[in-house]
């Protein structure tokens, strides 16, 4: 059964040290969350990280508790590429992403710039997958702009030109919707390659949109979750980009009504 993941960049003004990284897992563990995605955990950031990937797993551990994904900055996947197939293994995570384009690409939007990128990545995503680590692309908005050809957008050639096997799509429901682009679609043009997605809701607050927790916004979600399970996904991973409340208390929300839904929690 698809489970419910909490992505730590929901709280991660909470885990700035390792006394709050602690705190905050275990109050996930118990809010019933099974797994997390490790990102912007600042206990785990620098030269000299308070904790390590290996103090990372003992808290894991601790709190029953499976790291199912990181984000991982795209220089350090392809600058220090063993460091971070260690990292992971250590970790016990067979999953790493990007949070979108490095660089200037965001900016140049064009498609020969990511066509190049997809073609000079993909030799470090082949010792990822040789490594039993599987890699994805996680989008905002600006993907869906249209690239150089007519009817072409730049997210596309992720999901028609990328090689499949190795390009996996870390779907963020949320910023296709905001886009503009139905949700649904992109699960049936993407089947078997969104193991991880990410999900949040959008109020309308004062008549401004804004990010909230799962449940509480406009989202149809009793068409956009079967969709997604039809396409293979394995977890659905709660990422609220900002709370108009604690975070702790939104993460609660947003797995009450996903286990409402029939998604499957801690066993």
């Amino acid at each position: 059964m698809t489970k419910i993941a909490a992505q730590m960049f929901t709280v991660r003004d909470l885990t700035k040290d390792a006394a709050g990284f602690a705190k905050t897992l275990a109050a996930i563990a118990e809010i019933g969350y099974p797994a997390v995605q490790l990102s912007a955990v600042g206990a785990m950031n620098g030269d000299r990280p308070e904790v390590d990937a290996a103090g990372a797993r003992r808290l894991l551990d601790d709190n029953g508790l499976t790291c199912i994904a990181t984000h991982r900055p795209w220089e350090r996947l392809r600058d220090h590429l063993e460091e971070e197939i260690d990292f992971h293994r250590t970790l016990g995570c067979d999953f790493t992403a990007i949070g979108g384009v490095p660089g200037d690409l965001r900016k140049t939007g064009r498609a020969d710039d990511y066509r190049r990128f997809i073609a000079e990545a993909t030799p470090v995503l082949a010792r990822l997958k040789q490594a039993g680590i599987r890699f994805g692309y996680h989008n905002h908005a600006y993907e869906f702009a249209p690239a150089d050809q007519p009817r072409k957008t730049l997210y596309d050639l992720f999901v028609e030109e990328a090689d499949p096997e190795l390009w996996l799509l870390e779907l963020d429901v949320y910023w296709c919707q905001h886009a503009g682009v139905n949700a649904e679609r992109l699960f049936e043009r993407s089947r078997g390659r969104v193991p991880v997605v990410h999900v949040k809701d959008k109020e309308v607050v004062e008549g401004e949109p804004i990010i909230g927790a799962i449940g509480e916004g406009t989202f149809d979600w009793e068409h956009i979750l079967p969709a997604g399970n039809a396409a293979g996904v394995e977890w659905w991973t709660v990422e609220q980009d900002r709370c108009r409340r604690d975070p702790i208390d939104c993460l609660r929300s947003s797995y009450a009504f996903l286990t409402g839904m029939g998604l499957a929690g801690r066993t």
